[in-house]
């Protein structure tokens, strides 16, 4: 899945976090690891939000800013959704026991990943989203391989 597409709203995004799920859907990706980037409301979480849409969660999905962690685990596959905005040392995540959810089988969504750097895999999906104009610009890259080894 590399590709590049402009999505002119939310209602776009969500549709395209249907797209996202259906590959994340797939056994051999169930417990990937991936990587959103993009400035402040480029939409990750939106996009996030699509996904569990998908995977049948109706509840609010809000963004884990200031928790670190949203976690879905009545999901299947369980679902992390990490946002490492406000982490100012990669240290800090030990607090929330990294180590250990990254190597639950789970779905791994990470916010803003250069914040841990060093702690993290290497991604087996990065979606970039870029502010375009009313809308945004997504690209999907497929940097690792899913399974791959954190790169510590």
């Amino acid at each position: 899945m590399n590709e590049q597409r402009y999505l002119a709203d939310e209602a776009a995004t969500l549709a395209f976090g249907a797209e996202v799920a259906a590959w994340l859907r797939e056994p051999r990706n169930c417990c990937s690891v991936v990587f959103l980037k993009g400035q402040l409301g480029a939409g990750k979480t939106t996009l996030v939000r699509g996904i569990l849409r998908a995977f049948g969660y109706q509840a609010a999905v809000k963004s884990p800013t200031y928790t670190l962690l949203e976690p879905y685990e009545e999901l299947e596959p369980a679902v992390y959704h990490f946002d490492f905005y406000r982490v100012g040392d990669s240290e800090e995540l030990d607090f929330i026991g990294l180590d250990e959810l990254l190597d639950a089988e789970a779905l791994k969504f990470i916010e803003w990943p250069e914040q841990a750097a060093g702690r993290l895999p290497v991604p087996d999906l990065e979606i970039t989203l870029t502010l375009d104009g009313a809308g945004r610009q997504i690209t999907l890259t497929q940097p690792g391989v899913v399974g791959s080894a954190r790169g510590d």
